[in-house]
C-alpha cells in the first residue's frame, strides 16, 4: 500500500519549512553513525563504518534542510528572506568557530584523541544553538526546542566517557529527531486547519 493511502498529503503554506524529511536525515545520522560508534568497542565493525554512517546521515539531511528552506523562502517577505540568510550564514561561523576552538584546545592541551569527543558534542551543541535562532526566526517551536534538546544532551553527554558517549547521542539525539519528525507533521498541519 502507497504511503499516501495510509496519511494523505498535507499542504504546507508556500513560506513555511517542512523539516520532515530533514529530521528522518539527522536521525538517520545520529542512529546509525553515532550507535555505530557506541557498538564499535564491543562489536567488530569496519573502522570506516560510524563515520561512513553519521557522514551519508548528515549530507542527506543538510540537503533535504536546505532544500525546504530554499523552498520555503520563495513565498517569504523579504524581510523573512533576510532574516533567513543571516541564520544561514551562523551555520558557516558556528563550525568554523567550533573548529577553531577544538583545534586549539587539543593542541594546547597536547591531546589531539580530545577531537574524537569534542567535534560530535561541538557539532551538536552549535547545531541546536542555530536550530534556536532558526526557531525563534521562524517562530517554530517545535525546531526551537529540538535545538534546546540537542544542545544540553550534547553538553550532557561529554560527562558519559566514551564509549557511552556516542550511546547518549545516538539515543538521546537520533530519538529527539525521530520524534521531531512525527510532531513536525502535526505542527504544520495545526497551520492549514
Amino acid at each position: 500500500m502507497h504511503a499516501t493511502a495510509i496519511r494523505p498529503a498535507i499542504a504546507v503554506p508556500a513560506d513555511e519549512v517542512d523539516n520532515r524529511a530533514a529530521y528522518v536525515g539527522f536521525a538517520f545520522a545520529y542512529v546509525l553513525g553515532h550507535g555505530a560508534a557506541a557498538l564499535a568497542p564491543v562489536v567488530a565493525l569496519p573502522t570506516w563504518l560510524p563515520i561512513g554512517l553519521l557522514a551519508a546521515g548528515l549530507v542527506a539531511g543538510t540537503i533535504l534542510a536546505v532544500a525546504a528552506s530554499l523552498r520555503a523562502q520563495r513565498g517569504a517577505t523579504e524581510s523573512r528572506r533576510r532574516a533567513e540568510k543571516l541564520v544561514g550564514t551562523a551555520w558557516v561561523t558556528g563550525f568554523a568557530a567550533l573548529a577553531l576552538a577544538i583545534t586549539g584546545l587539543s593542541t594546547v592541551s597536547d591531546a589531539p584523541e580530545l577531537q574524537g569527543v569534542l567535534w560530535p558534542a561541538g557539532s551538536t551543541i552549535v547545531v541546536g544553538l542555530i536550530y534556536l535562532a532558526e526557531g525563534a526566526v521562524r517562530r517554530n517551536t517545535l525546531h526551537y526546542h529540538l535545538g534546546t534538546w540537542l544542545a544540553l544532551v550534547a553538553a550532557a553527554s561529554l560527562f558519559v566517557p566514551a564509549p557511552g558517549f556516542f550511546a547518549v547521542l545516538a539515543v538521546l539525539g537520533g530519538g529527539a529527531y525521530l520524534v521531531a519528525a512525527v510532531l513536525e507533521r502535526r505542527r504544520l498541519t495545526s497551520l492549514t486547519g
